[in-house]
């Protein structure tokens, strides 16, 4: 499912306009990136969790060359599923 499936998904569930599920959707989005951004976490209970995980500084190989390289620290964004949502997809 793309974007647009998914404002038209929401759009019919919710019996909204596809112009105000992009907008919500938009918003949903936008909040949580600033939430991350921060450093913050976003709880949905009984959807899941999406938070920050921090990646410590490592070694690595260029696979072309074979020369040691350092690879920097890093944030990447985390979602983890809540039960609720695990138990609908194993259901």
């Amino acid at each position: 499912m793309n974007k647009t499936e998914l404002v038209a998904a929401m759009a019919e569930q919710a019996q909204i306009s596809k112009k105000d599920a992009e907008a919500a959707l938009k918003a949903f989005t936008d909040v949580v990136a600033e939430e991350l951004k921060a450093n913050g976490k976003v709880q949905l209970v009984g959807f899941g969790t999406f938070e920050v995980s921090e990646r410590a500084a490592r070694e690595g190989r260029n696979p072309q060359t074979g020369e040691t390289m350092t690879i920097a620290a890093s944030k990447a964004p985390k979602f983890k599923a809540g039960k609720a949502l695990k138990d609908m997809i194993n259901a």
